[in-house]
């Protein structure tokens, strides 16, 4: 059985990846923490690994991310769980740093939310 994706669903996934690198939505608490599951878990870019509370504790900084995401693609992967996949790229001091995203979203009753993160420098 072939799983597919809405076109709905896969704008609604696409607008909530980039609210991710969107400073006025990644640092206002209440949106993050309808967001994020409880299980939350990232592994970071830099190999860091974050949970939930540490994400929703994050300094505000400014993002420069290019946004659309390049490379962007959602395919469900289970009946309520889809898998986000794009590269970043993103200006930090200085330099341009890209990598290969990756994201589990859960459709809940109450919207999709992020359970696991990964960025993997390329």
């Amino acid at each position: 059985m072939i799983l597919e994706l809405s076109a709905a669903d896969r704008q609604m996934l696409r607008q909530l990846e980039e609210s991710l690198w969107r400073e006025e939505t990644r640092f206002d608490p209440a949106f993050m923490d309808r967001l994020l599951a409880a299980d939350f878990l990232e592994f970071g870019r830099s190999g860091r690994v974050y949970d939930r509370a540490e994400t929703l504790a994050s300094s505000r900084r400014l993002i420069s991310a290019v946004i659309p995401l390049p490379e962007f693609q959602a395919r469900l992967i289970a009946p309520e769980v889809a898998l986000v996949t794009y590269c970043s790229h993103v200006d930090a001091d200085g330099r341009r740093e890209r990598g290969r995203r990756s994201s589990l979203w859960s459709r809940t009753a109450g919207g999709w939310v992020l359970r696991f993160h990964q960025g993997t420098p390329c």
